[in-house]
């Protein structure tokens, strides 16, 4: 199975995740997010961040993950490539640790700057398997 797709759209780009858990399509959307950011280049591993997050329902959590993901990259310049997520659903709530590096414009080279996760065609499936769709205003 793929992990993820990338997805075009008229004025902004997005993924589709896909997992045989939710928690592994969080997991795929990060790392799809960080493919559109880094043009598909390798992420070491070099240091670790821990999210935990809680929201109203499982769109929102998905939103906040990516937007908290999306902060660090903006605010401290890093790039993740290496994600442990565990979502619990009946809570609506996120245990992650997540694993990068500062980015480096000639490692990573040039990707897309994206400036936000939206709701736009936000879709969340979970049967037979998951599935994830989202987009990002570039």
């Amino acid at each position: 199975m793929k992990e993820f797709e990338i997805i075009e759209h008229t004025a902004d780009v997005g993924i589709k995740a896909y997992g045989k858990t939710i928690s592994e399509c969080f997991k795929n959307a990060a790392k799809g997010m960080f493919a559109l950011i880094t043009d598909n280049s390798e992420i070491s591993s070099v240091g670790q961040y821990d999210i935990k997050l809680k929201a109203d329902d499982i769109e929102q959590l998905l939103i906040d993950w990516l937007s908290e993901l999306l902060f660090l990259h903006s605010a401290f310049n890093l790039v993740f490539g290496k994600f442990e997520v565990k979502v619990d659903e009946k809570s609506n709530s996120l245990n992650a640790r997540v694993f990068g590096e500062e980015y480096d414009q000639k490692k990573h080279g040039y990707g897309m700057e994206i400036k936000a996760v939206t709701y736009h065609m936000l879709k969340v499936k979970r049967e037979p398997s998951c599935e994830i769709q989202v987009l990002f205003d570039i």
